[in-house]
């Protein structure tokens, strides 16, 4: 392809958009300020034109960057899927561009991708929780960015959080099992120290078991990661025991899917000879055979209220506001849990 000498800017798209170039930027910055048949004039040019916008251009001269990062422990499995695609969503919706990366549930790689977002010059930046290192909040601190935890609430976060009360989908969990009946408890979650959801949903849920004198058996309180395959591996271990439990409470759903297939692969039958119940309600867990029991997160309702609570601020010239928004988790009664005979 020949190289072309001469690269449409701003006032070329305006010139044949028929429209000011203050009304292109408008479009590109604010579309939701724009007419729609003056949007689509305006898309017209630009796809006509092939025209791309200096962002670099743009940051040098102190206009903000429109690009928003997200930074999540995992893109490899159905946890955060939901609210990353309403974030995306939303961010998209207002002209903004999402920067993804994931840490793998590592808090040093979160701090190191956490500057490079701010490197990048992002308007805004969204974390997964509140466990994270000093230096990550410090350079936020020092940054002055609008930033905002996503997925779980705490009413005295130092940051603006937007999720659920994990010690209540704990629970709910817990209690669900109880209230069928179930004293032979076992649980399986991942490892609690830089996971605040998972520790406040694991603390609970023992809290609630041994408030009614369940005891509970060290050996039947399991740790595996968020992963189907070695949450598998750990069941299968745990149900081929002499004794084992009549009911397991997973930590969350992609836990309890390998649960399942654990109780499939030895052919015992669930939930006749195995309750078990998850903890989120992801895209897929109600068409699980047999369906699973679950507490539901509403994942793309706080994906959405995320993004646009940094939308808002960076739209106030980023003057942050701290907010604490609590999201309510909901029981979700299917077929992996019966009442204990």
């Amino acid at each position: 392809m020949k190289k072309q000498s001469y690269r449409p800017d701003i006032v070329s798209v305006a010139t044949l958009a028929g429209v000011s170039a203050a009304t292109v930027s408008r479009a590109l910055n604010h579309p939701e300020l724009v007419q729609p048949t003056t949007r689509k004039k305006v898309d017209q040019a630009i796809r006509k034109l092939g025209y791309i916008r200096n962002r670099a251009a743009q940051t040098i001269h102190g206009r903000r960057s429109a690009t928003i990062g997200l930074v999540v422990p995992s893109v490899s499995d159905a946890i955060f899927a939901e609210l990353v695609q309403a974030f995306n969503d939303t961010v998209s919706e207002s002209g903004f561009t999402l920067l993804l990366a994931s840490h793998r549930y590592d808090l040093d790689m979160e701090y190191a991708l956490v500057r490079k977002l701010l490197e990048h010059r992002v308007d805004a930046l969204a974390m997964i929780g509140l466990d994270h290192r000093p230096d990550t909040y410090r350079v936020l601190r020092e940054q002055e960015v609008p930033v905002a935890a996503i997925w779980n609430y705490q009413p005295d976060s130092q940051i603006s959080c937007i999720g659920i009360d994990n010690a209540e989908a704990g629970r709910r969990a817990a209690e669900h099992l109880l209230m069928l009946g179930h004293r032979r408890i076992a649980t399986i979650f991942p490892e609690t120290r830089d996971n605040d959801r998972a520790r406040a949903r694991r603390l609970a849920a023992m809290g609630s078991i041994s408030a009614t004198g369940v005891a509970l058996r060290e050996e039947w309180q399991l740790q595996t990661p968020y992963n189907i395959a070695q949450s598998k591996r750990s069941c299968i271990e745990l149900l081929t025991r002499a004794e084992r439990p009549t009911a397991l409470l997973c930590g969350n759903d992609v836990i309890a899917q390998g649960a399942i297939y654990a109780a499939l692969h030895l052919g015992l039958s669930v939930p006749r000879d195995i309750s078990i119940i998850g903890i989120g309600d992801f895209d897929g867990s109600a068409e699980l055979e047999p369906p699973l029991t679950t507490v539901r997160i509403p994942a793309s309702r706080i994906g959405a209220a995320a993004a646009r609570h940094l939308i808002t601020v960076i739209d106030s010239d980023g003057q942050d506001q701290l907010v604490r928004t609590r999201f309510d988790c909901e029981l979700i009664m299917r077929s992996t849990t019966t009442a204990r005979t």
